[in-house]
């Protein structure tokens, strides 16, 4: 009925369909978030940091 290269054929996309399931949920789950998460704090981290140095710049030419 069928040939052994076909069940091993088979057998290869069934491994490859399963790894890129799991790679895709693991990043989905994982890296994703983690990567908008550090993208968002950083972003907030340099508009504080932009915020700031106006402020000073303000100070510094109002004395």
């Amino acid at each position: 009925m069928f040939e052994f290269d076909q069940y091993l054929g088979f057998l290869a996309f069934l491994a490859i369909l399963t790894l890129g399931f799991w790679l895709m949920i693991f990043l989905i789950t994982f890296v994703v978030p983690y990567w908008i998460g550090g993208s968002l704090l950083e972003r907030f981290q340099e508009y504080k940091a932009e915020k700031k140095a106006k402020r000073e710049k303000e100070e510094q030419l109002s004395h």
